[in-house]
């Protein structure tokens, strides 16, 4: 049988060495490379050609979702595994949206990780319990307008109605009903809460 062509992109060295070290003992299974951020894991992917790219959701740079999108623009064919720490339903829902045909958390048994791995190189969709329990738990965010990312990118910075109000060139009653149109999309009760909500879903490019 021919082995399924694995490549791990992490930022985290002892992570992807580890992964490594697990995947060999898998006969079905070979890593053929791997990569510390997204833009190498991009170029790696396209040289090595790996049937599945396990592809951290959360790097420095270019994040998993953005590598996702490059990497599949340019190999509509690729299949990509996303693996996350922490997870947010924004981060692993944008992923899937991307195109990326699983999701598992990175302190999954290793079983589950292979079972991952061979679902998602024959084309099915793998999405780990302990996802959708985060996805149904604290339900992704509809992508926001132009206007409501500059809205909340104020927001986060400190500034008031008047002052946000001066920054876009419009009224202060027109703030007003975007601030207050933000808040119901995102389900924030105030500037606090908003602040909160775009940090831990990760709203906003920081």
């Amino acid at each position: 049988m021919t082995p399924i062509r694995v490549l791990i992109v992490d930022d985290h060295a002892i992570l992807r060495m580890g992964l490594a070290s697990l995947l060999a003992s898998k006969c079905e299974i070979e890593v053929v490379g791997d990569a510390s951020d997204g833009p190498s894991g991009i170029r790696k992917a396209l040289k090595l050609k790996p049937d599945v790219v396990i592809m951290d959701l959360m790097m420095p740079g270019m994040d998993g979702i953005e590598a996702t999108k490059e990497l599949l623009a340019k190999t509509p064919e690729c299949k990509i595994l996303i693996l996350t720490t922490f997870g947010t339903s924004n981060g692993i829902n944008n992923a899937l949206e991307a195109g990326a045909m699983g999701a598992v958390m990175k302190n999954c048994d290793f079983s589950e990780l292979a079972d991952a791995i061979r679902a998602v190189a024959s084309g099915k969709r793998y999405v780990a319990a302990d996802v959708e329990r985060i996805l149904v738990a604290d339900p992704p965010v509809a992508a926001l307008s132009p206007r409501q990312t500059e809205i909340l990118q104020s927001i986060v910075r400190g500034l008031s109605n008047p002052d946000i109000a001066k920054q876009l060139g419009i009224s202060v009653d027109m703030v007003k009903e975007h601030v207050e149109s933000l808040f119901q999309k995102i389900g924030a009760a105030n500037r606090t809460e908003a602040v909160a909500i775009a940090f831990r879903k990760h709203l906003l490019k920081m």
